[in-house]
């Protein structure tokens, strides 16, 4: 379960609150009025987040491309390539 702090806490703590996103890389859900408002995350943890959805982006597109019959054999695919490594 995401740790919860509300945003008096953080504007307090601040320095507190990032040290510990760094050490533990756990997200700390903020909260304003006892109601949650914004979501606090390392550096390295919304970086590694970014890219894992770059990836997963990538992925629907190649399954949106095969659906729609955009594919080509692997030899034409190697061909294609092999023009780039020249």
């Amino acid at each position: 379960m995401m740790k919860l702090v509300p945003v008096t806490e953080v504007k307090r703590r601040a320095t507190e609150v990032i040290a510990s996103l760094k050490k533990t890389r756990a997200a700390v859900m903020v909260t304003e009025h006892g109601r949650e408002a914004a979501v606090m995350v390392g550096v390295e943890t919304w970086n590694s987040l970014q890219r894992r959805l770059q990836i997963l982006d990538l992925v629907a597109k190649g399954v949106a491309d095969l659906r729609a019959g955009r594919v080509v054999s692997q030899e034409d695919a190697k061909a294609r390539l092999a023009k780039f490594a020249r």
